[in-house]
């Protein structure tokens, strides 16, 4: 039970970390602040499909994709790391309601709030590379309980605005922007140790 335990929480903390469900509170707040409550579930929903559909998508169609781009995991792992490790950097350093508002237009339901805001970068990488180690019906369970506590939030959005205040969403982005930047780092050193395995 403790090494299912174990393994399990190797896919779902990473995931958790690039979803970073309460930097995604804040700003869905913001864009629904003139909808009423039936509108505002409505459009969290539409972002939940969107979100769950893209990333089962990449978890499928991963290996496919590298098939077909002739690129190896090992190649995706440094990559990955290297955009994750900027993306946490910019997110330590700035706003990262900043940087994710401004790609938001007025179809909210798919885009932005679907993708990139649930599933941005972060998320594409790790599913792609969780798949491939962790194997895909353990990194789907994950998705799912992630994008369950995404949805839960976003549909009791009402709720969850008299209970968390702007200033403590703001302190956890931070500390998941700093988890973001250590798997990052993991994730480069494990592509680079591919490779010298490989050669």
């Amino acid at each position: 039970m403790s090494s299912a335990f174990t393994t399990f929480s190797e896919v779902f903390v990473p995931l958790f970390v690039a979803l970073s469900p309460l930097t995604v509170l804040p700003i869905f707040l913001s864009m629904t602040e003139s909808l009423d409550v039936p509108q505002t579930r409505r459009m969290s929903r539409k972002a939940l499909i969107t979100a769950l559909s893209v990333s089962t998508a990449l978890v499928f169609l991963g290996q496919a994709l590298f098939r077909f781009l002739g690129i190896t995991i090992d190649d995706l792992r440094v990559a990955g790391g290297i955009i994750l490790f900027v993306i946490s950097v910019h997110d330590l350093i700035f706003q990262r309601e900043e940087r994710q508002k401004k790609d938001m237009g007025d179809d909210t339901g798919v885009v932005p709030l679907g993708v990139p805001l649930i599933v941005g970068p972060a998320t594409m990488t790790a599913c792609i590379v969780l798949a491939d180690s962790h194997g895909r019906g353990l990194v789907l369970l994950a998705l799912t309980i992630n994008l369950t506590m995404i949805g839960l939030m976003l549909h009791f959005s009402d709720l969850l605005k008299r209970a968390i205040r702007p200033a403590v969403s703001k302190a956890f982005g931070k500390v998941m922007s700093l988890f973001l930047a250590s798997i990052a780092v993991a994730m480069f050193r494990s592509g680079v140790r591919g490779f010298m395995a490989g050669g």
